[in-house]
Formats: structure tokens, sequence, C-alpha cells
């Protein structure tokens, strides 16, 4: 899950899947982090509005520490969904040519009609909750995607 500082969408995204994952048992199957393509806030934890936001809907992103995309992330995951088209551009930018593959838009997996999570930084608490409801969405979907692709139900099961 990658967003510009690392402190609002990213950290947002990377509570709500991992809450889905566990509620779906692959917990000790999938991994999830998320990181920032802007060095800002590196060691920081998540802005408090979205900690807060989340909280309220049962997240805690608490422990997350902003951190910045690393070279080493393109060939360890194997999915990595930007936000917004402009840190989309700027990963495929650090991208070696074998791993484009895998950068995709988060909210290709969404069932809104939306392209990027908007970033809430400079919004009031409404912005929050859209950018929660909108990740809420696409996880939903990208667990659905993954279970379908790596962890199809048994013939018979």
């Amino acid at each position: 899950m990658v967003c510009l500082g690392n402190i609002c969408r990213s950290p947002t995204a990377h509570g709500v899947f991992n809450n889905r994952i566990k509620n779906a048992g692959l917990a000790d199957k999938i991994h999830v982090d998320c990181s920032g393509t802007g060095n800002y806030h590196i060691g920081e934890k998540p802005d408090r509005r979205s900690i807060e936001t989340a909280a309220q809907r049962g997240y805690d992103l608490s422990s997350f520490r902003a951190r910045q995309v690393q070279a080493n992330d393109f060939e360890r995951f194997d999915y990595i969904l930007a936000m917004d088209n402009a840190n989309l551009r700027d990963l495929q930018a650090r991208c070696p040519q074998a791993y484009l593959s895998k950068l995709q838009l988060f909210l290709d997996y969404a069932g809104a009609d939306c392209e990027a999570v908007p970033d809430p930084y400079f919004s009031g608490a409404e912005g929050f909750d859209v950018v929660l409801d909108l990740i809420e969405d696409a996880s939903d979907g990208l667990l659905a995607y993954i279970r379908d692709r790596h962890f199809p139900d048994p013939v018979g099961g």
C-alpha cells in the first residue's frame, strides 16, 4: 500500500486490509506493509485524524511508522498498490522493468467508480471518512481477488 507520505492513506489501507485477512483466516499467509514515495514523515506515526477515524470503525493504526519505498520492495511484494496516479507514476519511474506488472492503483479493486483515494491531509474530518469508505471497498475487492487467485476452494470443498 503506497501513498505520498505514508501517514494517511497507505497506513489506513494497511490496517483495514490486515483486519480483512485476519478475519478471513489468512493472516499467516498474506503479509501487508505500507510505505510512501516521499521521505517527509519517516519514522512518524500515522496522522492523528487517520488513527482516530480508523479507530471509530475498529481498526488500530497506532503501531505503524512511516517509511519510504525501498528498492527491494519491488521484488519482495507481489502487489504494490498506489493510492493515486501521481504515486503510481513515481513508483513506475523507480521500478525495475521486471516488476512493473506488480504496480496498480489500489482502487482497481474497488466497486466504486473512482480512480484515486484522495489525500485527506488538508481536508476536514469528512475527508478521512471518505478515504476509509474507499479503502474498505477496495480491501474487500482485493481480498476476493487474492482468494480466488491464490487460495481457491478445493474441488468438492
